[in-house]
C-alpha cells in the first residue's frame, strides 16, 4: 500500500512529472495537476494526503474545502511577507524554488506527521515558543514583528537599531528556536492560537 497520497499542482509540466515520480518511487501515490481548478475538481482521498501547491491563490478556497488537508506551498518568491500569510491561511511549510527533491520530501512528511490543522499545538503560540527558547526581550521584539511579515529593514527602523542588529538577532531566534527557514518559525510562533500581539517597543534597549 501507498505510504500517503500526495497531489501536486503546478502548471509547470517538467517538474510535475518530476515530483509525481520521486514521490511515487518513495512509496507515495502521487498525482500532478496542471492547475488549482483541475484539483479542485477531482475527487481527493480520504485518507493520509497532502497537497504540494504552486503558489498562494487556491490556498484559501482549499483549506475552505479541506480545512483538514494539509498544504505545502511551492515558490520562487519566499519573502517573510509571503511565508506568513501562507502560514497564516493554514499552509504547513513553504519551500522555495528552486529546490533539491529532498525538500519536498521531507517538508511533505513533515505535513503528513503534523496534519492539516496548521500550527504547533505543542509551542503555545509566540509566549511559549520564546520561553521555551529562551529568547532575550529584544528577540521576543524581534520575533513578533517577523512574525507579523515585516522586512529586517522595516524592524531595524522600528526599533531603532541597525539591519545588521537585526539580522543578529534574526539569527539568534532562529538557533534557539532550532527553526531553519521562516515559515518553519511563523507556523511554530503561530501555534494553535493563530494570532501576534503588538510588539513591545523600547527602541533604545539592545
Amino acid at each position: 500500500m501507498a505510504e500517503a497520497t500526495v497531489y501536486i499542482v503546478d502548471d509547470d509540466a517538467a517538474l510535475g512529472d518530476s515530483l509525481r515520480a520521486l514521490f511515487m518511487a518513495m512509496g507515495f501515490d502521487a498525482h500532478w495537476f496542471a492547475s488549482g481548478q483541475a484539483l479542485l475538481e477531482a475527487d481527493l482521498a480520504s485518507g493520509d494526503a497532502c497537497v504540494l501547491l504552486d503558489g498562494i491563490s487556491l490556498l484559501d478556497r482549499l483549506r475552505e474545502l479541506h480545512p483538514r488537508l494539509p498544504v505545502v506551498i511551492m515558490t520562487g518568491y519566499a519573502d517573510v511577507p509571503l511565508a506568513v500569510r501562507a502560514m497564516q491561511i493554514g499552509a504547513a511549510d513553504v519551500v522555495e524554488k528552486p529546490f533539491q527533491e529532498g525538500a519536498a520530501l521531507a517538508a511533505v512528511r513533515n505535513a503528513l506527521a503534523r496534519g492539516g490543522g496548521g500550527g504547533d499545538s505543542a509551542t503555545g503560540g509566540i509566549d511559549g515558543l520564546a520561553t521555551s527558547a529562551g529568547l532575550t526581550p529584544r528577540e521576543r521584539q524581534v520575533l513578533d514583528m517577523i512574525v507579523r511579515g515585516q522586512a529586517n529593514k522595516v524592524i531595524a527602523a522600528d526599533l531603532g537599531i541597525s539591519q545588521r542588529t537585526v539580522e543578529v538577532h534574526r539569527a539568534g531566534v532562529m538557533r534557539k528556536t532550532g527553526t531553519r527557514s521562516v515559515a518553519e518559525l511563523v507556523r511554530r510562533a503561530l501555534g494553535p492560537e493563530g494570532g501576534v500581539r503588538d510588539p513591545q517597543r523600547n527602541p533604545r534597549r539592545q
